[in-house]
């Protein structure tokens, strides 16, 4: 995958910086409407948060036990081949 949705509060060029480190990617920022009010369905939102429900699924990333960025990285793509084969 290298297609990357984010947050309104990711748009600073940080996040492209850091990603260019370690790949060519596509980044979307979903924003919200300057004109809303209350509650607004942002298009996209919901595959975020479907994704970290399943991550959330696992114990070992309910909280961050790893030692290294290397080691979570290791068992992200674990449980992302366990969603893939259940």
């Amino acid at each position: 995958m290298r297609y990357v949705f984010a947050d309104d509060g990711y748009a600073s060029p940080k996040l492209e910086t850091a990603l260019d480190r370690i790949g060519t990617w596509t980044v979307e920022i979903i924003k919200r409407s300057d004109i809303a009010k209350g509650f607004e369905l942002l298009p996209r939102r919901w595959v975020v948060e479907r994704l970290i429900a399943w991550l959330n699924r696992n114990r070992r990333f309910a909280k961050n036990f790893e030692a290294t960025v290397e080691s979570a990285l290791a068992w992200l793509f674990i449980v992302s081949v366990e969603m893939l084969v259940l």
